[in-house]
């Protein structure tokens, strides 16, 4: 028998619970969301798992979920063969380069850069041509340019809070950065309808949400 309902990763944590209460879906996995993974809702057809957030375009191009949901940082990030259907709006905040305040450039130095987002990183100083120093790292990010490991870091900023209270600020952003709604290429084919109809709830919440 041909399984219709849509499995869906969500990513572990505030945005994934947000999706959730967007859909109604959030009666039924709060009181075991500490312990349980997969959830299914047969009545609107859709099956949910929680992964971490940065594996949700794996179990998407892989075709364990037909669809997902992830942040446009990590989808620059790895670059997954899935097809970006939409664009959620929620989870806003932004790529960007950072520094000490009072930290000056000298462009015919190699740029040490720190960061966990390297791909995103290498591409955007070679847009400009610029000879860096990837240091990947994949925590508190903004120690690198305190205790002298990096120039820049390259990391998501939300409100710059941490960043000013590190003695650090945002020079440049990269690109800003929302949640997005993604497919599998596979899936969008066979079960086209049903994942449209999903895309169509969240555009409507969406849009309701602004009035």
């Amino acid at each position: 028998m041909e399984d219709t309902m849509i499995n869906m990763a969500l990513p572990k944590g505030r945005l994934g619970e947000k999706v959730c209460r967007i859909l109604g879906l959030e009666e039924g996995w709060d009181a075991d969301a500490g312990r349980k993974l997969v959830f299914e809702f047969p009545s609107v057809g859709i099956r949910f798992f929680w992964v971490k957030p940065s594996d949700v375009p794996i179990y998407v191009e892989r075709g364990v979920a037909d669809v997902g949901v992830a942040g446009k940082d990590i989808l620059e990030e790895y670059s997954p063969d899935v097809y970006e259907l939409s664009d959620l709006e929620i989870g806003r905040c932004r790529m960007a380069v950072a520094t000490k305040t009072d930290f000056c450039d000298d462009p015919s130095k190699t740029l040490r850069v720190a960061t966990k987002f390297s791909h995103v990183a290498r591409r955007y100083y070679e847009a400009q041509g610029r000879t860096i120093d990837i240091i990947k790292l994949n925590g508190s990010i903004e120690l690198a340019p305190i205790l002298g490991l990096s120039d820049v870091i390259v990391d998501i900023v939300e409100t710059g809070a941490t960043l000013r209270e590190n003695g650090l600020e945002a020079r440049e952003t990269i690109f800003p950065i929302s949640a997005r709604l993604i497919a599998n290429k596979a899936s969008y084919r066979f079960k086209r309808e049903n994942i449209e109809r999903l895309a169509k709830r969240l555009s409507d919440a969406k849009q309701e949400a602004k009035k």
